[in-house]
């Protein structure tokens, strides 16, 4: 399986609308990808905000990031970033 740690800092005061195309994104993965075992969005502070996800293998990985819905609301939620996200794969043992 593989884990993914995405941290993502946002702009200061874009939290809501931020939180409100993310849960999209939460909500369409969860229901459309199979290869999908987890994932979900948590909030750390007002700025940063981190998906933990897991997949069944490799596949599934690349297959989430070419999604229509996640090319859509990935680019949604760029304009609320400050920064590139960090991203740590993770190999299951």
């Amino acid at each position: 399986m593989i884990g993914i740690v995405a941290t993502l800092k946002i702009k200061e005061g874009s939290g809501s609308d931020f939180e409100a195309v993310a849960t999209e994104l939460v909500e369409k993965v969860n229901a459309n990808e199979e290869g999908v075992v987890y994932y979900d969005l948590y909030k750390q502070d007002e700025t940063t905000y981190v998906f933990l996800e897991r997949y069944k293998d490799q596949e599934a990985q690349e297959a989430h990031g070419k999604t229509d819905y996640f090319r859509e609301l990935g680019a949604k939620m760029g304009a609320f970033m400050a920064g590139a996200p960090d991203i740590k794969v993770l190999q299951s043992v």
